[in-house]
């Protein structure tokens, strides 16, 4: 359990407590909470949960909508109350969670081998360092906004992510704009039109540079038909105009055409890329597909003692996915707290084109078993129902899985665990190769 320190002699910033859990958990949203309340749940470990935001539950207090915890949490829920679900979850089975506490570094980023790990935190409180025998990163991912994504033009007012765009109308009650346009057709996409409409903005166009929208038929269908939202194809935004306040936005055509859409809002969805900053600073390696942490199916990183789950490993699922892998997550923890023991030997987990990236992407052949029940995929271009996942090492087929539904970008494609026990060592560094078969 939580336990105050008595100050050492040295190596103590002045008025900066130090502290030690058991297991420190960097994130409250799903993944983080649900993992929290199954370590707290035991009895037999002390967990705390410290997350930069002043409320808990991550993205989803923000998604006035229902179809949260369907799965997992067997009924079905709008986004705050699910985010409360699993706080109250967390909190009841007796972790500590604290809000408004950022960490901003590790004690010592590149720690021996099964020495504690302490991250430094800040908050009103003033500053600690808190000691652990187990850190979980479970910081999640966010949207690129548009400086990241390169789009030309002036800066006006009007520019959003839909993170940027739920927190102004749902927490700040601010008006946003009365014509928008949506960058992106997946399903947070969808969700930022909803947001739009309830907040009394015209969705005047939603773009995607893909051929077809990559949301549930039903989503794209009821957007298009019912609220007559028009789709663009084969469009992105080469500029955006205006001064003070966004005019408009020029899209480009893949043929070369160009047109001019008026709006005075622009929300930029999808485009995820993980939370990775704590991970990285932690010296983790990051898996160079996924931009996440490198973890193998016990969610372990190459850092004795650091554990990632959810989204900063995969984005973007849903939130009830990364809630399950946090339920999961739990088991390898408690067996790092008995044993103390790491990965030895790791193989890599790599795909090929037109495939993007897989999670896990690491095995480990003392223990293949895929704590997630399988692998999580995305591709960057459609998969028909006639392909075919091959998986292979040093050219032996290990495993062929048919693709029973069309795969499309943005959206998941899962793999199989049942060939991981078929790997075999790892010492010659051969990694494991995913490709489609047409």
């Amino acid at each position: 359990m939580n336990s105050e320190q008595p100050p050492s002699a040295t190596g103590r910033a002045p008025g900066r407590r130090e502290r030690a859990v058991d297991v420190l958990v960097v994130g409250a949203g799903p993944a983080g909470l649900a993992l929290a309340s199954r370590l707290a749940a035991t009895g037999s470990v002390g967990v705390e949960v410290v997350d930069r935001e002043d409320e808990p539950g991550g993205v989803p207090r923000h998604c006035f909508h229902s179809g949260f915890g369907l799965r997992d949490a067997g009924r079905p829920m709008t986004g705050p109350a699910y985010a409360l679900h699993w706080a109250d979850a967390a909190v009841h089975a007796g972790a500590t969670l604290r809000t408004g506490v950022t960490v901003t570094g590790w004690s010592d980023p590149a720690g021996p081998a099964g020495a504690p790990l302490g991250v430094d935190v800040t908050s009103p409180a003033g500053t600690e360092r808190i000691t652990a025998r187990a850190v979980v990163l479970a910081t999640g991912a966010r949207e690129r906004p548009r400086s990241a994504r390169l789009v030309p033009g002036t800066r006006p007012a009007g520019v959003f992510t839909t993170g940027e765009l739920q927190r102004t109308v749902r927490v700040h009650h601010r008006p946003v704009g009365r014509r928008a346009v949506v960058v992106g057709a997946e399903s947070v996409s969808y969700s930022a039109v909803r947001t739009l409409r309830e907040a009394g903005v015209e969705v005047v166009a939603m773009v995607t540079e893909l051929p077809y929208h990559q949301a549930a038929s039903v989503t794209a269908l009821d957007a298009r038909l019912r609220h007559g939202v028009p789709l663009l194809v084969g469009a992105r935004v080469g500029e955006l105009l205006g001064r003070g306040r966004l005019s408009g936005v020029a899209l480009r055509q893949r043929d070369g055409r160009r047109t001019t859409v008026a709006c005075d809002t622009v929300v930029f969805t999808g485009d995820w890329i993980p939370d990775h900053e704590l991970a990285r600073r932690g010296g983790v390696t990051l898996d160079r597909a996924t931009r996440g942490p490198a973890v193998d199916g016990s969610f372990r990183t190459d850092r004795a003692g650091v554990f990632a789950v959810g989204n900063l490993l995969h984005a973007v699922e849903p939130a009830g996915t990364a809630a399950r892998e946090g339920l999961l997550a739990a088991g390898p923890v408690l067996r790092h707290l008995a044993e103390g023991t790491g990965p030895a030997v790791r193989v890599p987990v790599e795909v090929d084109a037109p495939l993007l990236w897989i999670a896990p992407n690491r095995i480990d052949p003392a223990d293949p078993s895929v704590a997630t029940g399988g692998f999580t995929l995305r591709t960057e271009s459609r998969l028909g129902p006639w392909s075919t996942l091959v998986v292979s090492r040093g050219g032996r087929v290990l495993h062929r899985q048919r693709i029973l539904r069309s795969a499309v970008p943005n959206r998941t494609l899962r793999l199989s665990a049942a060939w991981t026990a078929n790997v075999g060592a790892g010492a010659d560094g051969e990694p494991v190769r995913i490709c489609v078969e047409r």
